[in-house]
């Protein structure tokens, strides 16, 4: 089994260390480099082709986000980096605008190593990863900001109703197995679907998928 390959962003020293360790105990993790900010972690994820970078938000010179922002304009489909925020601030404005950004997953750093080694499997496999109270802040996020009074269904007609409905899904939350539990489905047949929707749409990944839902009026948070 090849390792996942993780760059650690952040300023802090002790920070990076203690990830490195958590991370460098996981058989099947590999920690490959460490960058100070965000300048250092976008010529870094170019130099040592990562699977993973573990973003800080707030560093100096170039923030997470803007970072993330090169790092997912520089992917190719499938290819290319997957970026998961870790930050100490749980709020709405930090969650919301990460997402946008392209990353594809959010988690305090008050997570356990457990959580941690598991929301690194969970972004490189591809999938979306929020913590759950994460997840709550973004759904008040979407509300605070205003969903569209009626559906933008002109900005999913490209995509079949099975499709449609996969997208919603992914927008509350489901990963590829209940989403196949859901429609009575095979996981592989998701992952079809999946592929599909992003490649009409123009998203990076699943996590843009649900971020688009939610601002088209598929999907309303609570609904």
């Amino acid at each position: 089994m090849t390792a996942i390959r993780v760059l650690i962003a952040d300023d802090q020293m002790m920070v990076r260390e203690g990830f490195s360790v958590l991370l460098g105990a996981q058989p099947d993790i590999e920690v490959i480099g460490e960058a100070l900010d965000g300048h250092e972690a976008v010529a870094k994820v170019g130099e040592l082709r990562p699977d993973v970078v573990l973003m800080d938000i707030r560093m100096p010179g170039m923030n997470g986000l803007q970072a993330t922002r090169e790092i997912a304009a520089s992917r190719d489909g499938e290819f290319g980096a997957r970026v998961l925020i870790l930050t100490t601030f749980d709020l709405d404005e930090y969650v919301y605008e990460a997402l946008r950004a392209g990353a594809s997953g959010f988690l305090l750093k008050d997570a356990s190593a457990r959580q941690l080694a598991d929301a690194v499997r969970v972004v490189a496999a591809g999938e979306a990863l929020l913590a759950p109270t994460v997840t709550k802040r973004l759904l008040a996020e979407f509300t605070r900001l205003g969903a569209p009074r009626a559906p933008r269904m002109d900005r999913i007609e490209a995509l079949t109703e099975r499709e449609t409905e996969v997208l919603a899904l992914i927008a509350q939350g489901l990963s590829n197995g209940e989403i196949a539990g859901r429609l009575v489905v095979t996981e592989a047949t998701v992952k079809t679907h999946v592929s599909r929707i992003l490649v009409k749409l123009g998203l990076r990944d699943r996590t843009q998928a649900a971020v688009f839902a939610y601002e088209i009026g598929l999907v309303t948070p609570g609904g």
